[in-house]
């Protein structure tokens, strides 16, 4: 695996210090990265995981509408920061691999070093009421 530009590996260090949860996605949406607060709501540890293609990461979870609809990872909002390297916001449910359906509000933003770089996206999320 090629060296990691240094803002992603200081992102990850400055997700790993943050008790909200944290993901931390390469230009492709390639998972590099969830910390702690994350893996609480996700129900798997980033040690278990590893990283993940957004074709994985993006379905696993089962994210619904919050009527319960199926939502394609295109209306993720960290899907949609990839795809239009601009901030997303949205809430929505998951089923988290402990079997509960938690509800989620996530906010998604591109990640640009110097010298307009882009180099991913991150996303800090929170647990709602349901």
């Amino acid at each position: 695996m090629p060296a990691q530009p240094l803002e992603l590996i200081m992102a990850r260090q400055f997700g790993d210090s943050l008790s909200m949860p944290f993901f931390l996605v390469d230009p492709e949406g390639n998972l590099l990265f969830y910390n702690e607060a994350a893996e609480g709501i996700l129900g798997l540890r980033f040690t278990d995981t590893g990283g993940m293609r957004v074709e994985e990461w993006a379905t696993m979870f089962k994210p619904t509408d919050l009527e319960g609809n199926p939502l394609p990872p295109e209306d993720l909002p960290l899907v949609r920061t990839l795809s239009t390297k601009l901030p997303a916001h949205g809430s929505f449910n998951i089923d988290n691999l402990k079997g509960d359906r938690v509800k989620i509000t996530v906010t998604s933003f591109p990640l640009v070093g110097r010298p307009n770089r882009y180099l991913g996206a991150i996303a800090m999320f929170w647990k709602d009421e349901l």
